[in-house]
C-alpha cells in the first residue's frame, strides 16, 4: 500500500500515528512486564541471525532488543511512519499491505508480535506465509488478555475504537483457546509455547 493511500485510509488510531503515543500507550498496557514481552523475543534469536519483522510497528523489538545482537533485521508494516523509524534505527524497512497474498522476504527467523488479531477470522494464511519464508523458525507472540475482549463494555470499547492500524477496526481478539487451536493446526512444528509479558501473551515457536 502506497503512503498516499494509507494516509487516505479513515479512521486509523491516533496512536500509530505517532511512536511516542504508541509506546505510551504500550507502556500502560503492559506495565512492568513491558520490556520482558521484547526479551522474551530477542533471546530466542542468537547473535548474527537475519530477521524478518512481520508488522514490526516502530521498530522497538529491532532498536532496543535485536540491534545489540547485530541481526540483519528487516521490518514490514503497513504505516510509513513505523517504516521511517525502522530505517532511522539502522534495519531495512519496507511498507507492505501484508493482507496481500505476496512471499515474505527470507530470513532466518520470521516474527510476529501482536498484530496475529489484524487477520481475523483467517490467519492461517500468513503463518504459511511466514513458514514458507523462515530458514530456521518462525516466533509468534499473540496477547490473549485484551482490553477489547473485556466484559466491561466501556474498555471493550476502547481497546476496539484504538487499534485501527489503518486496515479497519478489529473487534475480535484471541483468547489462549483460540489461540491453541489455530496452532494446534501446525503442532508437530511447535518446539516452544509459553506465558510471557505477566501472562499476558502467549508465545510461540515453530520449526521452518
Amino acid at each position: 500500500m502506497s503512503t498516499d493511500l494509507f494516509k487516505e485510509t479513515v479512521g486509523t488510531s491516533f496512536i500509530y500515528r505517532n511512536r511516542t503515543v504508541y509506546e505510551l500507550a504500550m507502556r500502560g498496557l503492559y506495565g512492568r512486564h513491558y520490556g520482558a514481552r521484547y526479551r522474551a523475543i530477542a533471546g530466542i534469536v542468537p547473535d548474527g541471525a537475519s530477521v524478518v519483522d512481520v508488522c514490526c510497528g516502530p521498530a522497538t523489538l529491532y532498536s532496543g532488543y535485536l540491534r545489540p545482537k547485530s541481526v540483519a533485521y528487516t521490518g514490514l508494516d503497513l504505516n510509513p511512519r513505523f517504516i521511517a523509524q525502522v530505517a532511522r534505527a539502522g534495519g531495512h524497512g519496507e511498507v507492505r499491505d501484508l493482507h496481500l497474498p505476496a512471499p515474505l522476504p527470507e530470513a532466518d527467523y520470521l516474527i510476529m508480535q501482536a498484530s496475529l488479531y489484524h487477520f481475523l477470522p483467517e490467519p492461517a494464511p500468513i503463518i504459511d506465509q511466514m513458514l514458507a519464508a523462515a530458514r530456521k523458525q518462525v516466533i509468534i507472540a499473540e496477547p490473549i488478555r485484551n482490553l477489547a475482549t473485556s466484559d466491561n463494555r466501556i474498555l471493550a470499547g476502547i481497546g476496539q475504537r484504538f487499534t485501527n492500524a489503518g486496515d479497519g477496526a478489529q473487534a475480535h481478539r484471541f483468547t489462549e483457546a483460540t489461540l491453541d487451536e489455530l496452532i494446534g493446526g501446525y503442532a508437530s512444528r511447535v518446539v516452544e509455547r509459553s506465558l510471557i509479558a505477566g501472562g499476558r501473551e502467549q508465545l510461540f515457536v515453530l520449526n521452518a
